[in-house]
């Protein structure tokens, strides 16, 4: 039986299709092999320096850094020893001087209770709410730093009732997809106790919607304007301005809620004619709740379950 299945195998080598063309074979697969070398040597050779001076600071895979998104040609220009900022002195700083009360843990336990009393509102009232109250808390979430001061975030203030329209038909379709076949059974399980499916009222129920976009990369002043310019941490940066815009809405008295629609980005971006270097992150209605609004009876984590102290 062994002899057999040796004979059979010997039998196949010599007859296959590689051993008989291997004399074309061989060629091609080291033409390609030189190819993909030379194709390498193009596209990192420039960046070698980089990489041989900055060796701490690269990743495994390569000279690409965390935190960065790279983009189209920028991630290979040639280095540009001009900073994207204007270099100026340093200015003094006194620290913090506007607080809510003079004593420092009052004034901590005051945010507290105002952070703690916010909760996410998905029943709001038609009862209107002034533009400008909004457009503040928006400009209080542009004080958010960021990676090298890019402010790499752009807010979509949308009140009119026909464009609320057309975002709550893109996403209600999406998410209806996103529901019945894209997220797990155990995601769709896990939303359950908060009553959330497809259907979003509050996206045309709100008197104010605010798209979050994140900038992935910027332009540099230039006469031509088309000078790219890399924005560092832009998602962590704009998630601290979203967090800060949270807040500003919660002291002013209004309700939010944090949507992330997926796999509506592009449609969204293309509804409220963006540019390509903005993606969305998130999307809040903004407004006062429903005379009826309810929400889950949930408790937050106590401090000892969330800190570590050393």
């Amino acid at each position: 039986m062994a002899s057999y299945l040796e004979d059979l195998v010997d039998s196949l080598i010599s007859s296959s299709a590689l051993v008989t063309y291997w004399n074309y074979i061989f060629p091609v697969l080291v033409g390609l092999y030189l190819a993909i070398s030379l194709y390498d040597k193009h596209r990192y050779g420039r960046n070698k320096k980089l990489r041989i001076t900055e060796p701490a600071a690269t990743e495994k895979s390569g000279n690409k850094l965390d935190g960065i998104e790279y983009v189209g040609d920028l991630e290979y220009a040639e280095y540009d020893p001009l900073p994207a900022l204007e270099e100026k002195p340093h200015i003094p700083y006194s620290g913090a001087t506007v607080t809510l009360a003079t004593d420092p843990l009052e004034a901590a336990n005051r945010f507290y209770a105002i952070a703690n009393n916010r909760r996410s509102v998905r029943m709001f009232s038609s009862k209107p709410v002034d533009v400008a109250i909004v457009e503040r808390c928006i400009q209080v979430a542009g004080t958010a730093p960021s990676g090298a001061h890019t402010e790499p975030w752009t807010f979509c203030l949308v009140s009119d009732p026909s464009i609320k329209a057309n975002i709550r038909e893109i996403i209600e379709a999406e998410e209806f997809v996103n529901y019945t076949q894209r997220m797990a059974k155990q995601w769709v399980t896990d939303l359950r106790p908060i009553r959330t499916n497809h259907i979003k009222e509050y996206l045309t129920e709100a008197p104010h919607l605010v798209l979050v976009f994140k900038q992935t990369y910027g332009y540099k002043d230039s006469p031509t304007g088309t000078d790219k310019k890399q924005h560092y941490y832009n998602e962590i940066s704009t998630s601290i301005s979203t967090g800060m815009l949270l807040c500003a809405l919660q002291c002013a008295g209004l309700s939010s809620l944090v949507t992330t629609p997926l796999n509506c980005g592009p449609m969204l971006r293309t509804l409220l004619e963006r540019p390509p270097n903005e993606k969305l992150m998130v999307l809040l209605p903004v407004g006062y709740p429903a005379d009826d609004c309810t929400v889950p009876d949930l408790q937050r984590k106590p401090l000892e379950d969330i800190l570590v102290r050393y």
